[in-house]
């Protein structure tokens, strides 16, 4: 299943069942697992490790060597899990020398068409990256995750889980878990009441999340007295310790 105009080096170790368009270049220390498909002009550089079950579309760009002017061809990674599709020109970069040394990418992703993820990110299972949304550096995001079309993440931030970040966004900060950010620079919306709907959460889950986000960024009492009342919710809803965990542990500030 690999087509005979491919350039696959035989250092590469692929596995059953691989799918290898025309025009695809493999590099060696690249691993593949079993029912990936790889669409025709594919680049594919290593150390990266690719899971089972992923479609990659034509023309994505997978394991080069980090955008960074530090970087010394130092041998960092790249893993990517199961079940991901990577849609066309695609930019995945492997880890950097003074960072994790990894880029690691979950499971069940979808990666529009010219989306990036630069070195030494995380990015969890059920995300979306929307056209041309970007990663700079050292960037986490959570699980079920979803990144507007064009929406851009400043280095080291970290964007929580079930959150969304509307089209065009720049986020320079900590987007919280559950949380609507938006424009240039982002400012949060709300609570993604839409989107737990859809996944399952229940409705008083949902309701405490909104009472916990409307007294922490809207009330006008201080800060120490809304979080006094939030944490009663916290005890009853695991979903509101969380959320009060991320704010506890930012580094960059939270998007407000």
């Amino acid at each position: 299943m690999i087509d005979s105009r491919a350039v696959v080096d035989t250092a590469a170790e692929i596995a059953e069942n691989v799918e290898i368009g025309p025009f695809c270049v493999i590099g060696p220390h690249v691993r593949i697992g079993s029912g990936t498909r790889v669409g025709p002009h594919t680049v594919i550089r290593g150390p990266t490790e690719i899971g089972q079950d992923n479609c990659i579309f034509s023309f994505a760009s997978i394991g080069e060597g980090p955008q960074d002017l530090k970087y010394a061809d130092e041998p960092t990674r790249l893993v990517i899990g199961d079940r991901n599709t990577i849609r066309e020109y695609v930019t995945l970069n492997r880890g950097s020398g003074h960072g994790t040394g990894v880029t690691q990418i979950g499971n069940d992703n979808m990666f529009m068409a010219y989306s990036h993820v630069a070195h030494d990110c995380v990015v969890g299972d059920h995300t979306v990256f929307a056209n041309c949304a970007s990663l700079a550096g050292h960037v986490d995001i959570g699980d079920w995750a979803i990144l507007g079309g064009f929406s851009g993440i400043h280095q080291f931030c970290r964007v929580g889980e079930h959150s969304f970040a509307g089209m065009g966004s720049m986020v320079s900060r900590d987007v919280p878990p559950y949380v609507i950010v938006a424009g240039n620079h982002a400012r949060s919306y709300g609570i993604n009441k839409n989107g737990l709907k859809r996944r399952g959460f229940t409705p008083g889950a949902i309701r405490a999340l909104h009472g916990v986000y409307m007294a922490l960024f809207k009330s006008r009492a201080t800060r120490r007295d809304a979080r006094e009342r939030v944490e009663k919710l916290a005890a009853e809803y695991p979903e509101v310790r969380r959320f009060l965990e991320f704010l506890d542990s930012t580094q960059r500030g939270i998007v407000r």
